[in-house]
């Protein structure tokens, strides 16, 4: 009987947020499209994409608006069922404030009738700015400690001040590289539901391996708060509502309001749960992303205009061998799958 009860309780912390993040998300998402076409904030395509992108030009964007929504609501929906957490607080703050800079970010596209909003340097400031403010919550006000776990053989390594810089790299990192995979119609959104449905499970499955491996359970040093690991059932939830209307063909886009929302909440959140490199792995494809972009920079610079893939980010190089958008994302999803499942099976067979 108890063990029905425990079961039961975790399936409703587990549905709770999914199921009320997917309803706002997806009706507020069919509701804001007309109004996006209305006042005229629909995408600008950059000239530096494959040409058939360029038939996407009026796409309604800011869809992100619809997905932080549909994730604050899930998230409080969470705490009503497995208690408050000041942790998953400072997540959806973190959510909103990236939210506001991505909807900065797109509305200077918009009125500029480009596809070059805030500048680089202006992005990576505010980003910078937010992640250290999570950093110092993380070491002093929350006082979780400065070890590192490292998945998979779940050691801990402490690395003192340096947890501050090393929290910040994540964040900052994790941000843009959701954002750089937010390219091709339902992208980002499927990678995020894939990874955010898996990630939960595993941190619960890892988390006694993580506290077993410090030789006692000394919950001051590594902690974990069920509403914390709940936040990503409601991510999944917020994008499957959303990709309703962002599979191919799209009718909205998430915008930089959706993808730096999405990658801040989903690295802090990550961070709180000390599973912050599961990303690498389970989210392998915003690695990829992101590394085919600094390739193919890095390559232009030293190597004298030479580049190494016919475009980046990565989902374009594909397409310009000849994959259909389609496959490209369902590809991508499917890799994404296959290595949350592994690291499950590794995790299972750890018991």
């Amino acid at each position: 009987m108890l063990i029905t009860n425990i079961e039961s309780n975790l399936l409703i912390s587990i549905l709770v947020p999914l199921v009320c993040a997917f309803t706002v998300t997806a009706l507020s998402t069919r509701g804001i499209i007309p109004i996006l076409m209305k006042i005229r904030k629909t995408q600008v395509i950059h000239e530096d994409v494959p040409e058939n992108h360029q038939l996407k030009s009026g796409t309604p964007t800011m869809g992100g608006i619809s997905i932080i929504a549909g994730i604050v609501v899930g998230s409080a929906a969470s705490m009503a069922v497995s208690g408050f957490s000041m942790n998953l607080i400072v997540v959806l703050v973190v959510v909103v404030i990236f939210g506001l800079v991505g909807y900065l970010d797109d509305y200077t596209k918009i009125t500029k009738k480009r596809n070059l909003g805030l500048t680089a340097k202006q992005k990576l400031a505010l980003q910078i700015v937010v992640s250290l403010a999570v950093a110092l919550y993380f070491v002093y006000y929350a006082q979780m400690g400065t070890q590192i776990l490292i998945p998979i053989v779940w050691k801990h390594v402490d690395v003192g001040i340096f947890i501050i810089p090393y929290i910040v790299f994540v964040i900052v990192a994790v941000v843009n590289a959701v954002n750089l995979t937010d390219g091709l119609d339902g992208l980002a959104s499927s990678v995020s539901t894939m990874l955010s449905i898996f990630f939960p499970v595993i941190v619960m499955l890892a988390w006694p391996l993580s506290l077993a491996s410090l030789g006692s359970l000394r919950l001051s040093e590594v902690r974990m708060d069920m509403s914390d690991a709940m936040f990503f059932c409601a991510l999944a939830g917020a994008c499957l509502g959303f990709l309703i209307y962002n599979h191919y063909p799209a009718k909205i886009f998430m915008g930089d309001t959706g993808s730096l929302a999405i990658g801040g909440g989903i690295a802090t959140a990550a961070i709180f749960l000390h599973m912050e490199l599961l990303i690498p792995i389970c989210g392998f494809i915003f690695v990829a992303e992101a590394l085919s972009v600094i390739i193919q920079v890095g390559s232009y610079k030293l190597r004298n205009k030479r580049r190494v893939f016919k475009m980046a980010p990565l989902h374009h190089h594909y397409e310009l061998s000849g994959w259909h958008e389609k496959k490209v994302v369902t590809v991508f999803t499917t890799v994404t799958f296959g290595l949350c499942v592994a690291v499950l099976i590794i995790i299972l067979l750890q018991y």
